[in-house]
Formats: structure tokens, sequence, C-alpha cells
């Protein structure tokens, strides 16, 4: 399943690259694309000041391609640049008969931040949610991450939960 947005906004001063002109699609991601997916997942990891084993990446990804697995990732592509990446991950709840949907990580690169990326790999984890019968789509923000969480009130409710958890080695 693929989306393309518009991210030109009328009348808007940018110093954005010209990339900014065109559209972006979304697009699952497929066994060709852990070239374009590295990069992303690295920045991410970056944003979020983690160092996660390559171990561990590697294996991520083979559970993206397991179609057994209930974990998928996107990837946004702005003609041949890789802008962004949603990974998300179905599981069972003891509330509904159906499965509820964890957008577990979200990324957009720095400089194509406030173009709508973000919202467009919001959206088409929603349209995937829907089609495999999801009931819910859901996520955690750290609480500084204040300029995606003027995305997120605007396309979601928060839900007033607040996380609590314990590590194990």
């Amino acid at each position: 399943m693929s989306a393309e947005l518009s991210l030109y906004r009328r009348g808007r001063q940018s110093n954005f690259p010209e990339y900014f002109m065109q559209s972006v699609e979304i697009k699952a991601i497929d066994n060709n694309d852990f070239d374009i997916w590295l990069p992303l997942w690295k920045g991410y990891q970056r944003f979020y000041e983690v160092d996660i084993p390559e171990s561990v990446s590697l294996n991520t990804w083979a559970r993206f391609l397991d179609p057994v697995e209930p974990m998928h990732a996107a990837r946004a592509m702005v003609g041949d640049q890789a802008l962004g990446l949603a990974h998300s991950i179905y599981h069972r709840s003891s509330w509904t008969t159906g499965d509820y949907c964890y957008l577990q990580d979200l990324f957009v690169a720095p400089d194509a931040r406030g173009n709508g990326i973000g919202r467009a790999l919001i959206e088409h984890v929603y349209d995937d949610a829907k089609r495999r019968g999801a009931s819910r789509v859901h996520w955690l923000t750290h609480e500084s991450k204040h300029n995606g969480m003027q995305l997120y009130d605007r396309i979601a409710a928060r839900s007033g939960f607040i996380q609590y958890r314990k590590l194990f080695a």
C-alpha cells in the first residue's frame, strides 16, 4: 500500500531542499530496502541517543520481512531521497477480539521535519491498521518531544496513561 502527499506549501518561505516541491511516497519496506532503511534507523538511534547492537538491528530487519511476524516497517521517499520510517507491531488485547497496532518507531530526517512526512507515515500506519482489522493505533513519545506532540495532538487523542517499566538485563 502506498500513499502520496504533496509537500509543497503555497506561500511558505522555506529553506528546505528542492525535493520538497515533489510528493512523498509511503510504502511498506521490502527485501531490497535494507540500504534505504539502515541510515534512517541509525538516525533514529542518534535522535534518541541509543546504540542498538547490530545483531538486534539485523534481527529486527528479518522480522519485518517475515510474514509470520506481527512487525512491519514503512519508508517515506521523496524522489530518490529516503526521509522517514515507521515501525509498527500488532498485538492482542484483552479488551477486543481484534488486534491493536503499536506504532513503535517514527523518524523523519532532521532537514525534512515540518513538511508532512511524519503525518504521512502515521496515516500510512492508520490505513494499514484499518485494513488489518485493528481497532486502535497507539504510541508513546518522550515528554520533551514538543514538536512531535504538536502533530500528535492534531491527529490522535492523548490517553492520559503514564508508562511504567522494569528493565531486565
